[in-house]
């Protein structure tokens, strides 16, 4: 078996049901399979995707993504989610380091198209709705495809998804997720939310992050479930939605919460269909978690990271919830330690680094053994990630061994931002730290030594960065320094940089 057959005997049983829901039109779980069945066939005939090959797709979430990872599934393929909010040439980066064979580029983002495809002359080009590549639209596709669309020796061991995540080292670093990640990553979703097929989901978060596609989405579909999903987030929608198509279930970030609790109108909305809301990616600030609860609705929180697809600790429907800085407990059907610098477990209370093995965490970063070899260790993944567990096995999860920010549920590993700016002439040295905002968490804060005899100013460095980077990602402040604090090491002291920012920062 493969993933797609979950989609297909859900089909068998509830043909008529419907799947999916998006700009007010429903697809039921029979033409949902249909649909799946027709994309691998054209596919593999049109455009010879095979076993292994990469099949990405740049597009604000839309049912086809669906169709599209299905596809893959059934093909043996590898969809390749891309970040929409990045740069050009970080795209570009991905598709070279991916090697990807196929690009489905929705209309939203048909300005790429002529840059992407200078770049990556071979990429075979689909637009995705009203976006016309070179191989035609989507659904012309679809009706071209022939043959049986499968591959041979396909099963749950294979690849599926291929999501890139910011690395310490500047470039981002593939994590490879097999069938069966996104298997027990559904099984123990479907534990965590007493998830059943009469429940409704609302998605807002992207697709191209885990969280978006498998903390809920996937999990439902493999039940039998209904999901309605959003293009993109947006409070007024948001809230809209949950007034009027009553889902029993949802998924919201933190800088999420905070928009949809700020909302003129959070108070008057009907919530009341909700069963839980879940949250995570970050550390959740205890008064979110209170604005929430007020309304009677119980919040769920789940701990993980792309390469652990993402569930791995989380808190329960209908268990307790009373510790609410806690993320919870080990997944169903995985593993969570915390471990001291020697890699023994940390006793209750002891601060050490958090580490997962299970069935759900990531087969290798693509192309990358040494990276790879660093954080698999005796099957244990380990995080970088900085925590405690009490006395009870629950998990708190308090600092970012690896320096990274998190910036409205988006990932900001200051040494990618190091590096675009290493590439400016006028910059000597660069340290990225993130600083507390109200709005979004963290914001990144850049300081800077100038090389002799330069006089470059802060706009030109932000203009520099927003030619290479996601507008997320640039530094909302950059401060010029004589010298950074280093270390008898030579290490920059990030901890002392972080004293420095006293003053606030601006969101916006």
């Amino acid at each position: 078996m493969n993933l797609s057959d979950l989609i297909d005997r859900n089909a068998a049983f509830t043909p008529d049901k419907t799947a999916l829901r998006f700009a007010g039109r429903s697809l039921g779980y029979g033409a949902f399979a249909t649909r799946v069945a027709q994309a691998a066939r054209a596919l593999k005939s049109r455009l010879g995707v095979g076993r292994g090959d990469r099949v990405a797709i740049l597009s604000l979430n839309h049912p086809d993504y669906l169709v599209a990872l299905y596809a893959c599934a059934r093909l043996g393929a590898m969809l390749l989610p891309l970040n929409w909010r990045l740069a050009i040439p970080e795209q570009v980066f991905i598709l070279n380091d991916a090697s990807a064979k196929v690009l489905i580029v929705e209309q939203e983002f048909a300005a790429v198209l002529a840059p992407l495809k200078e770049a990556l002359p071979d990429i075979r080009v689909v637009g995705l709705g009203e976006a016309t590549g070179a191989e035609g639209t989507f659904d012309a596709l679809l009706a071209a495809g022939s043959g049986d669309g499968r591959n041979p020796h396909i099963d749950e061991s294979c690849p599926l998804l291929l999501v890139y995540t910011s690395g310490t080292t500047g470039r981002p670093k593939g994590a490879v997720l097999r069938q069966e990640a996104l298997l027990w990553n559904g099984v123990m979703s479907q534990h965590m939310h007493d998830l059943r097929a009469e429940d409704h989901i609302l998605t807002v978060l992207p697709f191209f992050h885990v969280g978006g596609l498998n903390i809920q989405t996937t999990p439902a579909l493999h039940l039998g479930a209904t999901v309605t999903i959003h293009a993109r987030f947006a409070p007024d929608a948001t809230l809209a939605a949950i007034a009027a198509d009553k889902p029993t279930l949802t998924v919201l970030v933190p800088a999420t919460i905070q928009a949809i609790v700020n909302h003129p109108a959070w108070a008057a909305t009907d919530l009341s269909s909700l069963r839980a809301v879940s949250t995570g990616s970050t550390q959740v600030p205890v008064p979110l978690i209170a604005a929430v609860e007020a309304r009677g609705i119980p919040v769920l929180q789940v701990y993980g990271s792309t390469e652990t697809c993402p569930v791995a600790v989380y808190t329960r429907a209908g268990g307790d919830l009373s510790r609410k800085e806690s993320t919870g407990l080990p997944g169903l059907y995985c593993e969570a330690r915390v471990v001291d610098d020697k890699g023994r477990e940390a006793p209750a209370g002891q601060a050490g680094e958090v580490v997962v093995r299970g069935p759900n965490v990531f087969f290798e970063y693509w192309g990358n053994e040494a990276a790879t070899s660093e954080v698999l260790r005796n099957g244990w993944y380990h995080t970088g990630d900085i925590g405690t567990r009490d006395a009870d096995g629950y998990f708190y999860i308090h600092d970012r061994k690896k320096n990274m920010i998190i910036s409205g549920g988006e990932n900001i590993y200051p040494a990618e931002v190091e590096r675009v700016l290493h590439e400016h002439p006028a910059v000597a040295e660069a340290a990225v730290i993130g600083k507390p905002d109200p709005k979004w968490q963290e914001v990144p804060v850049a300081f800077i030594v100038r090389r002799a005899g330069e006089t470059c100013d802060a706009a030109t460095l932000i203009a520099h960065l927003n030619s290479q980077l996601a507008r997320f990602k640039v530094p909302r402040e950059i401060v010029f320094v004589d010298t950074l604090p280093r270390n008898a090491l030579g290490k920059v002291q990030h901890f002392i940089l972080k004293e420095q920012t006293t003053t606030a920062v601006p969101s916006s």
